[in-house]
C-alpha cells in the first residue's frame, strides 16, 4: 500500500468544479436524482449508489434541502418527474490521450452534439462505445482530512485521529478493507473496490476517523505520456467537457508528471 501520483488530476478537477459552484450543484443534484431512481429506494442505507451520490454532494457542501429535493424528484410525477438517462462517451484527445465521459441527460442528441463539438475543437475524436473504456477501471474513492475543526473556536484545528499519522492511517485503511491510499496534501484519498466503498468508509469512521466524501470513479489502468507543450491542449478539452451541464464526470489517461503539472499551473 503506497501513494500514487493521481492527486494532481483530482486537485485540478476539484478546483475547476469549485469555481463553477452553481453549475456543480445542478450536476450533483441530478446525480442524486438518478441514483435514487435507478436504485428504486430513497433510503441511502438500502441504496449504495444513492449513498455515494449523497456523500459526493456533501463533500462539495451541497445543502441538505437540495439533497432532499433531488431525492424527491426521483419519485415525482408529471412535470416533477426526472427523465434522465445515463450515457457514456469515449474518445481520444490531443496527443492520443484517452477520454471517458459519463453523462446524465434528458436529451441524448443535444448532449452528443455538444460532446462531439468539444472533441472536434480540441483536435480530438469522439469514438465508438468501448473504444477507450478498457483503459479504465471502476473504483471507490474516499476523502479523509488529516485535520478537523475542534469543538470550540479557540481550539482551532485538531488531528483527525489516526489520519494525522501515515503509519497509523495505513493500518486503519487496511483494517477497514481499503485497497490503497494516496497522500493529497491536507487529506488522504482512499481507494476501494466499487462494491466495498460504503463498507470501507464505515470501517474508517468506526476507528474514530472522520471522512468528508465518497464517490465512484474511473481510474486509468495505463497512462499516456504527454509533453508539457501538449498538456494544456489536453486539459482545455477536459475543462470544456466538464463545463457541459449534462456531463457528470470526465476522466483521462494523461500522465501527471511534475513537468506536466508545472505546465498546467504555469
Amino acid at each position: 500500500m503506497s501513494g500514487h501520483s493521481k492527486w494532481a488530476t483530482t486537485k485540478h478537477r476539484k478546483a475547476a468544479q469549485d469555481a463553477k459552484r452553481s453549475a456543480l450543484f445542478s450536476k450533483l443534484s441530478r446525480n442524486i436524482t438518478v441514483a435514487a431512481k435507478e436504485g428504486g429506494d430513497p433510503n441511502p442505507d438500502n441504496n449504495a449508489s444513492l449513498a455515494a451520490a449523497i456523500e459526493k454532494a456533501k463533500s462539495y457542501s451541497l445543502p441538505k434541502d437540495k439533497i432532499k429535493t433531488a431525492i424527491d424528484k426521483a419519485f415525482g410525477s408529471g412535470k416533477d418527474a426526472a427523465n434522465y438517462e445515463t450515457v457514456v462517451y469515449e474518445g481520444y484527445g490531443p496527443a492520443g490521450v484517452a477520454v471517458y465521459c459519463e453523462a446524465l441527460t434528458d436529451n441524448r442528441n443535444r448532449t452528443a452534439a455538444d460532446v462531439r463539438s468539444a472533441f472536434a475543437h480540441a483536435g480530438g475524436n469522439l469514438g465508438t462505445s468501448g473504444s477507450v473504456a478498457f483503459q479504465f477501471e471502476r473504483k471507490g474513492q474516499i476523502l479523509v482530512p488529516k485535520e478537523i475543526e475542534g469543538e470550540g473556536k479557540k481550539e482551532g484545528m485538531k488531528p483527525n485521529g489516526a489520519a494525522a499519522n501515515e503509519e497509523e492511517f495505513m493500518m486503519a485503511v487496511a483494517e477497514a478493507g481499503g485497497d490503497d491510499y494516496e497522500d493529497a496534501d491536507e487529506e488522504w484519498i482512499v481507494y476501494t473496490s466499487p462494491t466495498e466503498l460504503m463498507a470501507v468508509k464505515k470501517g474508517i469512521e468506526e476507528q474514530g476517523i472522520e471522512t468528508k466524501g465518497a464517490e465512484f470513479i474511473m481510474e486509468p489502468t495505463t497512462t499516456t505520456s504527454v509533453t508539457p507543450k501538449d498538456a494544456p491542449k489536453v486539459m482545455r478539452l477536459i475543462d470544456k467537457l466538464e463545463e457541459l451541464e449534462d456531463l457528470q464526470s470526465v476522466y483521462h489517461t494523461m500522465e501527471m508528471t511534475d513537468e506536466v503539472v508545472a505546465a498546467l499551473e504555469g
